[in-house]
């Protein structure tokens, strides 16, 4: 944990396996918050609470998958998932790839993002994966500058990576080797 004097915020990273009724009560109030300041989660519009909590949930029951929080002062301020590759796929045994990574907007600047990203790394490094991946919409500015500075190294384009609002968006790829 670190602590920050200047503001008294302290900041944590952890994986969970389960989630508890206050974790899950953080991590939608979140999801709601970053979908609608167009934080990078893939959805464009806020869903239902229902389906956020069933995503949470079952999200943690998927062997293949890894949830990392990013907590400010005791709460859940935003996420990552790493996800590896199912055991037949051998060929890509050694990657993994990162996923739906955000911070809810009242909690951006203290450091969670990184803290989020060198945990991924880390774990990913503990599972023997000598690569780590992964794609990201053209629009996420702040995030494709963090990732560079990680030592994370554009691969691609797709510039058809998503549709909003009628609008086609690209999106890039990337890479770093662990």
């Amino acid at each position: 944990m670190k602590t920050l004097v200047k503001e008294n915020i302290s900041i944590a990273v952890d994986t969970l396996k389960e989630i508890s009724s206050t974790d899950l009560a953080d991590l939608c109030a979140v999801t709601e918050q970053a979908i609608k300041a167009g934080g990078g989660f893939g959805w464009i519009s806020i869903p239902p609470r229902e389906s956020l909590k069933k995503y949470w949930n079952g999200l943690v029951l998927i062997k293949t998958n890894i949830l990392i929080v990013g907590r400010l002062n005791g709460s859940i301020a935003g996420s990552l998932q790493i996800s590896f590759n199912p055991p037949n796929n051998e060929a890509q045994k050694n990657i993994s790839k990162i996923q739906s990574h955000f911070v809810a907007p009242w909690a951006r600047g203290y450091g969670l993002a990184k803290a989020m990203i060198d945990k991924a790394i880390k774990i990913s490094k503990e599972n023997n994966k000598k690569s780590i991946q992964l794609d990201i919409r053209e629009t996420q500015s702040a995030a494709i500058k963090l990732f560079g500075t990680k030592g994370f190294a554009k691969w691609g384009e797709n510039p058809s990576y998503a549709f909003i609002n009628g609008k086609r968006i690209k999106g890039y790829y990337y890479s770093k080797d662990l």
